[in-house]
């Protein structure tokens, strides 16, 4: 676009000077000419002036679930929500609780700290669900391939990832459903190892929801006191996340030493 309008104003430049030297009588074609001129240099200027603008940088699908959400945001969407977060579709938890805790604390707000938890809760049962019966329906084989596929791909799935958890699950048993959702990278894919292990129903309900409760009380907390910056919220759910899962190892440890120690009385 550029090159074309220098290429014109050039060529006009030249009509210009032809003009110049031409009789009186062209004196009227030379104005136009010139009136032209400024013409082609405004629209040149607004040109040069547009393309220096910076582009409007485009919204992830993250961010724009997020501002649907902080205008729709109820019992229902919470759940819907940590239903999505709990499954094989990435959606970060971090979105959801603490915005939603955070406005609780407000005066006029319809919301209730505790439902908050109890809701983001059940919607996290409701994910990891989905993912238990679909790895037991589909087989191991089939969940493999899907991670590797392009769909699997754009859920930032890997057969590697889906690997490590059921690695993990194998290492631990049944209590990985609970201690997996503590940890970043495993709470979501966790439900699918307990699935292709065929674990019973009740206890698999019964550690999502005690591993997701305190998950989901913990963002709660975070987004009670630091409102709803999201970098304070990344950082310090990262760090809370470790630090249950180091007090929860020192409980293990307590009552393991403790069991030892009866038996040798």
């Amino acid at each position: 676009m550029k090159k074309t309008l220098v290429l014109l104003f050039c060529t006009l430049h030249c009509a210009l000077c032809f003009n110049l030297k031409a009789t009186p009588s062209d004196s009227i074609d030379s104005i136009n000419t010139i009136e032209t001129i400024d013409s082609i240099a405004t629209i040149n200027t607004i040109v040069t002036t547009n393309s220096t603008k910076p582009l409007t940088e485009e919204k992830s699908y993250v961010d724009i679930i997020a501002d649907w959400y902080n205008d729709n945001m109820n019992y229902g969407t919470i759940t819907a929500l940590m239903a999505i977060e709990s499954s094989f579709i990435p959606f970060p938890s971090e979105v959801v609780v603490p915005p939603a805790a955070a406005v609780s604390v407000r005066e006029d707000s319809n919301l209730n700290f505790f439902l908050i938890i109890l809701f983001a809760t059940i919607g996290a049962i409701i994910g990891a669900l989905v993912n238990y019966f679909l790895s037991i329906s589909l087989g191991r084989a089939i969940i493999y391939k899907f991670a590797d596929s392009r769909l699997g791909r754009l859920c930032l799935l890997s057969s590697e990832k889906i690997k490590q958890a059921e690695d993990y699950f194998n290492r631990k048993g049944a209590i990985a459903t609970f201690v997996g959702r503590l940890i970043p990278g495993i709470r979501q894919l966790i439900s699918i190892p307990a699935g292709l292990a065929r674990m019973p129903l009740l206890p698999f309900i019964g550690f999502t929801a005690l591993g997701a409760g305190i998950w989901n009380a913990v963002l709660a907390i975070i987004g009670y006191i630091v409102g709803d910056n999201m970098d304070l919220i990344n950082k310090y759910s990262h760090e809370m996340g470790y630090i249950i899962l180091a007090l929860l190892a020192i409980i293990a440890i307590y009552y393991i030493i403790k069991k030892l120690i009866n038996k040798k009385k």
